[in-house]
């Protein structure tokens, strides 16, 4: 229903692109939502924990008008079906090589953030980069130095406190204010996911060392956009890996691409011109 309101309204201002909401079905039997928008070469976004496609909502509509974008809930969050088990990175890696699979796009520039990072790193150590034209990672460490500081590992609280830390985290995920009604909704979203499945995602079971080995194994093209306190780990990863492009949001927040989406998507699109060759769809 969203997204048919966001259709709408897309069509009323001159910018109307299909959108659809679609589903399948895991391997091991979740139904898995995304939405997907557009036509050409194909974007895939994965979001991080809790958190909703939907998020990515300035790019599906942005992005959209050249190429094919899909936006996926991962297992448990969103509109995809809460796993009664089987929660873990492993297996939402594997999610994203049967999403791609039964897209049967050919290719995708595959677009991280935050744990989709490390989802989109380990599917392509494990199933291998031949169905990817490039890696766009958001804010996640990938294991280079310096190390990251800092950081807090969620949930923490005791579980009848639930809300108010998820109310706060989805808070602290921007630096830009944002509006009372739209923190409510996406700390409604997050809260969809249940407490065991959210908890299971923590701790990561790989070192550090492991992401840093996987994001030098794939030669693709590679964009690492990061806030602040990542700049000197993006720094080294552009000296260290050819092919990589970097962007720093000094004043931006965990979901950057929410409090700066005009830049974040004017580099994105300059990063696929390059590295796509030509646009999926002309102007």
């Amino acid at each position: 229903m969203r997204g048919l309101l966001f259709f709408i309204l897309a069509c009323i201002v001159g910018n109307c692109v299909a959108e659809e909401s679609r589903y399948f079905t895991s391997t091991d039997g979740v139904r898995l939502h995304y939405i997907d928008a557009g036509a050409g070469e194909t974007l895939l976004f994965v979001p991080g924990w809790l958190m909703p496609a939907e998020i990515w909502r300035r790019q599906i509509d942005y992005f959209s008008r050249r190429y094919r974008v899909v936006a996926l809930d991962p297992r448990s969050q969103g509109d995809s079906q809460p796993a009664p088990s089987a929660n873990g990175i492993r297996r939402r890696a594997e999610d994203l090589h049967e999403l791609i699979e039964h897209l049967q796009a050919g290719r995708v520039v595959l677009v991280g953030w935050s744990l989709g990072v490390l989802e989109a790193l380990l599917y392509v150590n494990t199933r291998g980069d031949a169905k990817v034209a490039a890696l766009v990672l958001v804010d996640n460490s990938v294991g280079e130095n310096p190390p990251q500081q800092g950081g807090k590992t969620y949930p923490g609280r005791r579980p009848e406190e639930r809300h108010l830390e998820v109310a706060d985290f989805v808070r602290a995920i921007f630096n830009s204010p944002q509006s009372p009604e739209y923190l409510a909704w996406l700390t409604a979203q997050a809260l969809r996911t249940p407490p065991q499945a959210a908890a299971s995602l923590f701790p990561v079971p790989y070192p550090r060392t492991f992401w840093r080995s996987a994001v030098h194994k794939t030669r693709k093209p590679l964009f690492f956009a990061v806030a602040a306190g990542l700049q000197g780990q993006a720094e080294t990863l552009r000296r260290t890996r050819k092919g990589t492009s970097i962007e720093i949001f000094t004043d931006a927040g965990h979901a950057l691409f929410v409090d700066e989406d005009v830049r974040f998507n004017a580099v994105f699109d300059a990063f696929l011109d390059r590295t796509l060759g030509e646009r999926a769809i002309d102007e």
